[in-house]
């Protein structure tokens, strides 16, 4: 008896009658479809059956714009019926709001940093299309900044008087008692007459301050006392360190403080006269310039290291974005060192004697000296020349200060006289003021307030906004001290300004100086130590070259043709020839013969004899027209010359 095959392992059986498609469920977001004929169940939509006729052309520049990731312009449908309609959620409610966010035109063209005017003559298409790619890119982010702009909610402040009150004649009591207890408690007196004067500088991100003090009254510390005292707060990072100078020993004494808690974190005697001291990248380290050499100290006062390339020195700027801290000596040396790999990258000779008066350009980094001959010079570490000297005083130049924007620089001198210059490209003053005792110190805020320290008296200027200069006519604020100033700095992201004197260190109220938001990925004042150390990662690998340092930065993006040209002729006079000329004609290989010697012989010389007729003909051209020039008649108004016979 014949038995049927059991079908095998994992082969499914077969089925007689052909299963009905199961029905797709719908979801209660998804529209109910109505169905196309009677009794037909609801699906999917059938696609269109084709039709003989032929599909149109699609032109050439759809498909390029297609193609293109980035449009100039937005295309905006013309009917109403073309746009889309508002997606709907899973909800089933529609956005009221479709689209991105409209962001405004005046704010998106503050953020803008491209300029449309300037356009190659002859670009290739290849070049073009990424220029055009480049500026949509930054379109789209200045759009971005535009929107996110909302997010910064805090707006800077500012004093103002009532009808016909000078707001000079307010005093820092009269604003402590104004404003809330958390702003009142910034301002404070540090009564340290017996360590000073004082010499201050704050951290990049507002939170830590640092007091260099060099005392001419000391008591006599003894020889081999060296006091360390060190404490840390958790999540805070104010530090200050003090210096201060003896008569009789010159010794230093260098602390760090939390100046909004008054928290002392370090103190230290370095034994020695101080002249100035600066943060380098972070707060963690910071140069001291003692009386022969410079030292690198951290945050624990613990000294790391002594480069006594550099002795003598007297002023010390930092440059963030190079990592080059700049110092000038009493010899007249400007020293640029590289703190990122510990090397000095240049030495400049100024050739104007002891260099005691120094700022920093923010917008460039370049470093501006005043001189005892009443001229400012702007240095750069790629040229051993100055870039540029401005005459400023009939005296000798007391200070100098540059705002943040690059655009404006007060000098004071021994003339007492108070000066704004312009420095796009004029270096013209614009406005000028004569002081009583002339200024002996000048800072500028982050929102374009001046200050100036005239003895044991602060005056501070406003302007009309952050781009524009001071105004002269009138101070915005006064404060008296006492004792004579000997260092002024705005705090970042703060309506604070410090100021050290012979009398110890005091910290007043300026509402309006500093800017209200910060960027985060900048200057994050409530950074932890990991964010800290992977900014600073961050930082070296995007670090500025020295060379790039110049008057005008936006040149870095132009194409220089002078020094081109100048580069191109300077190789053919080295060389004896133009490597970049025409070569030589070359002639192809043909087949069947044809390209025997003589046959490729005859056709070099064909081509020879053809640019040798070009250039003669050209010759003879030139020397026809010049014929006719000379032939010319003069005309009625030149008077004949004896010496015309001699012309051929």
């Amino acid at each position: 008896m014949e038995t049927a095959p059991k079908p095998a392992r994992g082969v499914p059986p077969k089925k007689d009658k052909p299963q009905a498609t199961r029905k797709k469920p719908r979801r209660y977001w998804e529209e109910e479809t109505t169905p196309s004929a009677a009794g037909a169940s609801p699906g999917p939509p059938r696609k269109k059956a084709r039709s003989g006729e032929p599909r149109p052309p699609r032109s050439k520049s759809a498909h390029i714009a297609q193609k293109s990731r980035f449009s100039k312009k937005p295309r905006i449908p013309k009917n109403a019926s073309d746009r889309k309609k508002p997606q709907r959620t899973l909800s089933g409610a529609q956005d009221p709001f479709p689209g991105p966010v409209p962001a405004p035109l005046e704010v998106a063209q503050k953020f803008c940093r491209i300029d449309k005017s300037k356009k190659l003559p002859h670009s290739k298409p290849k070049t073009q299309s990424k220029l055009e790619r480049a500026e949509a890119q930054e379109e789209e982010a200045s759009v971005r900044a535009a929107r996110a702009e909302l997010l910064l909610a805090e707006e800077p402040g500012f004093l103002v008087g009532e009808d016909g009150e000078d707001t000079a004649k307010i005093l820092q009591t009269d604003i402590a008692e104004a404003v809330d207890i958390a702003s009142a408690a910034k301002h404070f007196d540090l009564n340290l007459r017996q360590f000073g004067p004082y010499r201050l500088n704050y951290s990049r991100t507002g939170r830590f301050l640092m007091e260099p003090v060099s005392s001419k009254i000391c008591l006599p510390w003894p020889p081999w006392h060296r006091d360390y005292m060190c404490a840390r707060e958790p999540g805070s990072g104010h530090y200050t360190f003090v210096q201060h100078l003896a008569l009789g020993g010159r010794r230093g004494h260098v602390a760090a403080l939390d100046w909004v808690t008054k928290k002392l974190m370090c103190e230290i005697n370095v034994m020695e006269a101080v002249r100035d001291i600066h943060f380098l990248h972070s707060e963690a380290l910071l140069a001291v310039a003692q009386n022969r050499w410079l030292y690198i100290y951290d945050n624990q006062g613990i000294e790391l290291h002594c480069i006594r390339r550099c002795d003598r020195v007297t002023r010390l700027e930092f440059l963030p974005f190079h990592f080059l801290l700049a110092t000038a000596s009493e010899t007249g040396f400007l020293t640029y060192l590289d703190v990122s790999v510990g090397k000095i990258v240049t030495a400049l000779n100024a050739r104007a004697g002891r260099l005691s008066v120094m700022a920093q350009n923010p917008y460039n980094a370049v470093i501006h000296l005043g001189h005892s001959n009443g001229t400012v010079s702007l240095w750069s570490p790629a040229v051993k020349e100055p870039l540029a000297k401005i005459l400023c005083h009939r005296g000798g130049v007391r200070a100098v200060a540059v705002d943040s924007t690059g655009t404006y620089m007060v000098t004071s001198g021994l003339d007492h006289q108070l000066k704004i210059f312009d420095l796009r490209g004029t270096f013209q003053p614009l406005s000028s003021r004569t002081l009583p005792q002339g200024a002996g110190h000048l800072a500028f805020s982050q929102r374009g307030l001046l200050v100036a320290g005239m003895g044991d008296v602060v005056n501070i200027w406003a302007g009309q906004g952050k781009a524009s200069p001071p105004s002269l006519e009138q101070p915005y604020l006064t404060h008296r001290l006492s004792g004579h100033v000997h260092g002024l700095q705005f705090c970042p992201f703060e309506d604070v300004l410090g100021v050290g004197h012979s009398g110890g260190f005091t910290s007043t109220l300026v509402p309006g100086a500093a800017e209200p938001n910060f960027d985060g990925l900048e200057n994050n004042p409530y950074r932890s130590r990991k964010q800290r150390q992977e900014w600073e990662v961050k930082a070296l690998l995007e670090k500025v070259p020295a060379e790039l340092i110049c008057l005008d930065p936006r040149a870095l993006a132009e194409v220089d043709v002078v020094t081109l040209e100048q580069q191109k002729k300077e190789r053919i006079e080295r060389l004896g020839y133009d490597p970049d000329a025409k070569a030589a004609f070359q002639p192809k290989a043909k087949q069947k013969g044809r390209s025997s010697t003589a046959s490729l012989v005859k056709r070099k010389r064909k081509v020879m004899d053809q640019e040798h007729r070009d250039k003669v003909r050209q010759s003879l051209e030139q020397q026809h027209k010049k014929k006719q020039e000379m032939a010319k008649p003069p005309g009625p108004g030149a008077r004949p010359s004896a010496l015309d016979r001699f012309v051929r």
